[in-house]
């Protein structure tokens, strides 16, 4: 029973974190089109908001049920597709820290330009394309993983 809880738990986790993934990027991209800045300082304030709750909660409850479930099924860390897993969990994380700090930038800029009644700064814009690129291996990464977890491909 203890397994069935954690593997349930893990893979609303990985649903957490694809799910959640795939909205930021979406609401982002659509406050970014829209090219209002109290649209976009709104949208990135909750999307800030968002990663801190769900995401950074995803993050730390993945690799707790994933070490449990890799001891209570007899396996090692070092297996192949757990080993890969692992590696792509810490992939996501060089790209997900930073996207955390560049959304919190955006938000800020955006802000300051509401604030002065101006139109976006210049270093929003290098912000929002930095972000928007981080967020593909990340997000690429987050896929992979759940196909490994699902596939358990025997890699040598």
């Amino acid at each position: 029973m203890i397994y069935l809880t954690l593997k349930y738990i893990h893979i609303i986790g990985a649903a957490v974190l694809l799910g959640t993934g795939a909205g930021i990027a979406f609401f982002m991209l659509m406050a970014h089109f829209s090219r209002s800045p109290p649209v976009i300082a709104g949208v990135a304030r909750i999307v800030v908001i968002a990663d801190f709750i769900f995401t950074a909660s995803a993050v730390v409850i993945q690799p707790i049920t994933g070490v449990a479930l890799t001891w209570l099924a007899g396996l090692s860390l070092t297996e192949g597709w757990v080993a890969l897993s692992i590696a792509l969990y810490f992939f996501t994380g060089a790209f997900w820290l930073p996207v955390v700090w560049m959304q919190m930038r955006i938000r800020d800029i955006a802000q300051a330009a509401v604030a002065a009644n101006e139109q976006l700064p210049e270093s929003y814009y290098k912000f929002f394309w930095w972000w928007f690129a981080f967020g593909f291996p990340a997000f690429g990464a987050v896929m992979a993983i759940i196909w490994l977890m699902i596939a358990k491909p025997l890699i040598v």
